[in-house]
């Protein structure tokens, strides 16, 4: 049996990415290519570097292109190695990375570092996307599903407690979903739109889960108020371990996250979980999926 591959270590990041230029010419070359039409003269051309600025030159008429445009580090004074450096820590941690640590690590202010983490956190979602789970064909996976309450606490008689969904594709990937409440009508919408029909789904008794179409699904339930978790291939265990990581690392290493941004934490955890079979990709695959430039 393979051993799962390592992820890259803090020396072979740095001789990877020396400085800001080394990173700078990344995403050019991850954009735009060697040599691309020129949107100023159409001569096909090579761009150079131009001094002082993130930007490069079409060699005939000097028309010039941004590399960080439309990326998480547009419009931003802080290193793009910094930027990179905080993405390589976001891949190789297991609970999360918290504004104080990005902060230390970088030098930076308290709300530059927030700035970083959560536009980062907004990049994993777009970059793992959320294709659709299941299938009714014989090679199809069943999906578990199944709501948790993260954070919070009871305090003055309100619990403010945020409620995910998540979606669980046996041994493939996972989608977790900040909805607004238990209620079918926020639960149903998302069962739809990331589960295809036909889907073998299992869950525990909930009401909310009772009312799904059985016409369109093939809902398998445990009990877990009588003590029943696992019937046959029937649990929704993967993912109660999914919300565990999700809770150890929102309690443990974010100690508060507001509903507005609880979202963008869901994705950092989904993302990391997609490829926990492969770690040594996590950070190319957020170096190598920035949006195509228009040349």
């Amino acid at each position: 049996m393979s051993k799962t591959p390592k992820p890259p270590t803090k020396k072979e990041f740095d001789a990877r990415f020396p400085d800001d230029d080394s990173c700078l010419e990344h995403l050019m070359r991850v954009r735009y290519g060697g040599r691309f039409r020129c949107a100023g003269c159409q001569r096909q051309a090579h761009y150079h570097r131009v001094k002082l600025r993130r930007s490069y030159a079409c060699e005939w008429c000097g028309h010039q292109v941004y590399p960080t445009a439309g990326t998480p580090f547009e419009k931003t004074r802080t290193g793009l190695k910094d930027w990179f450096f905080v993405m390589f820590l976001f891949c190789t941690s297991r609970n999360g990375l918290s504004s104080k640590e990005i902060q230390r690590a970088l030098g930076v202010t308290y709300k530059c570092a927030w700035r970083i983490g959560n536009r980062i956190r907004q990049y994993m979602g777009y970059v793992d996307g959320d294709p659709p789970l299941g299938g009714s064909g014989g090679g199809a996976k069943p999906v578990e599903i199944d709501k948790a309450f993260v954070g919070g606490a009871d305090k003055r008689g309100r619990c403010d407690k945020k409620v995910a969904l998540g979606m669980l594709e046996r041994e493939g990937d996972v989608i977790a979903k900040h909805i607004p409440d238990r209620t079918f009508k926020s639960v149903g919408p998302l069962i739809a739109q990331h589960i295809k029909p036909g889907s073998r789904l299992m869950s525990d008794e909930a009401k909310v889960f009772a009312v799904i179409p059985r016409d369109e699904y093939r809902v398998e339930t445990v009990n877990h108020a009588r003590g029943e978790y696992v019937r046959g291939d029937v649990h929704v265990n993967a993912l109660e371990g999914f919300w565990a990581n999700v809770k150890r690392g929102i309690s443990g290493t974010y100690v508060h996250v507001s509903a507005k941004h609880f979202q963008l934490y869901l994705h950092e955890f989904e993302f990391r979980h997609n490829l926990r079979r492969h770690p040594h990709l996590m950070l190319d695959a957020l170096l190598l999926s920035f949006p195509q430039a228009a040349s």
